[in-house]
């Protein structure tokens, strides 16, 4: 059972092959302040944890929002565990226990990464893996809430209904100018989210009132399946424009606003010939992805 692996896994670090086999190892990673709101036995009962505040399960991941410590002085944290990874991913866990083979430690690589590239990212309060026995693999990561805050695909239909129509489109226009910035950033080091919609870019709910200097305000999360692709870099950057453009479909946003974003991103590139076919290639790709999900819900039907 997966409370079975978690009780085995008592030894810290890689270990030896021998122990990873036969006696389960786990690789831990925290924050400084941490244990002060987790305690210090923590990593002894984290993936038993009933956590079940917005709890969410599917394919043998569970994510939920999770406080810590007293009213006084609590920290918040999004929990993500993976109790059933592949046996491939268990195989080299076994082999090659450093890889960071599971998804929480890719997250938390992502995440670190992100940050030391000065990009606005939460912070991975703590993170882990237990490998073995028997080539078993579980992961677990808590990503400190951005509390306060709102996703844009939420945050931006209450700021069309909080702010007049002319400072609604100068709000609108500050935001995609930023949005345009961190997503050229991260491509212009041929990384890409993967996951770039609108849900995944949030700002301070107050932000919604007002009309704020929006540089360093708009955070990006859920940096999962952040890759870097030096050869395929073009495809790659047409899903990450596709999947923003495909998720704008809200009330609050328009045509010119699209249009905004696109002159920010591409800047005086837009002006070539190539640019306009891969912007007719990534409204295609937005078509796709908008058929697939109107598939899905009449399968749901």
């Amino acid at each position: 059972s997966d409370s079975a692996i978690c009780r085995r896994s008592i030894l810290t670090g890689t270990g030896t092959l021998w122990q990873r086999l036969f006696h389960g190892v786990r690789r831990l990673r925290q924050q400084p302040h941490w244990p002060d709101f987790a305690g210090p036995d923590w990593a002894e009962h984290i993936m038993q944890a009933a956590v079940t505040d917005r709890f969410h399960a599917k394919q043998g991941r569970t994510i939920a929002r999770w406080t810590l410590g007293p009213d006084s002085r609590q920290l918040v944290v999004y929990l993500k565990r993976h109790y059933r990874l592949p046996w491939w991913h268990g195989l080299l866990a076994l082999l090659w226990p450093e890889g960071d083979w599971s998804p929480a430690m890719q997250e938390w690589d992502h995440l670190e990464w992100a940050r030391s590239a000065g990009l606005p990212v939460p912070v991975a309060a703590a993170g882990g893996e237990f490998i073995g026995p028997w080539g078993r693999l579980s992961s677990f990561i808590a990503v400190e809430e951005l509390t306060g805050m709102l996703a844009l695909h939420e945050a931006i239909p209450l700021a069309a209904k909080e702010l007049d129509a002319l400072t609604f489109r100068r709000w609108k226009r500050g935001l995609l100018r930023q949005m345009a910035v961190l997503t050229r950033n991260l491509h212009d080091r041929r990384c890409f989210h993967k996951d770039l919609y609108l849900c995944h870019f949030y700002i301070d709910r107050e932000d919604t009132r007002r009309l704020p200097d929006w540089r360093g305000r708009v955070r990006l999360i859920d940096l999962h399946r952040l890759a870097r692709h030096r050869l395929t870099w073009p495809w790659w950057g047409i899903k990450d424009l596709a999947q923003l453009l495909y998720s704008s479909d809200l009330p609050g946003v328009d045509d010119r606003d699209r249009l905004w974003f696109a002159r920010r991103y591409f800047g005086d590139a837009r002006r070539r010939w190539s640019i306009s076919w891969i912007r007719q290639i990534i409204r295609l790709q937005a078509w796709n992805y908008q058929r697939r999900h109107e598939r899905r819900l009449r399968r749901r039907k």
